[in-house]
């Protein structure tokens, strides 16, 4: 595990036998993580996996939809 400085974090994790990772305790910290919190996943094939909060996601997923008709948002 590798901490640069309180902003940045890197830490191997190992995928378990039902697909599941443990988030690394000081990663946990770093956002306020709790057990039962819970967490977006963002998958792109070119750039990776990442996760969120539902509490960052929100603010973002009402700019992003704002701008979207009622018919765009159905389709």
């Amino acid at each position: 595990m590798a901490r640069k400085d309180d902003r940045f974090f890197m830490s191997s994790v190992k995928l378990g036998p039902k697909g599941q990772i443990v988030i690394p305790k000081e990663a946990r910290e770093m956002f306020g993580l709790e057990p039962g919190d819970n967490l977006i996943l963002l998958a792109d094939v070119k750039r990776g996996i990442a996760l969120q909060t539902v509490e960052t996601m929100n603010p973002m997923m009402r700019k992003a939809f704002s701008n979207m008709t009622p018919e765009e948002v159905s389709e």
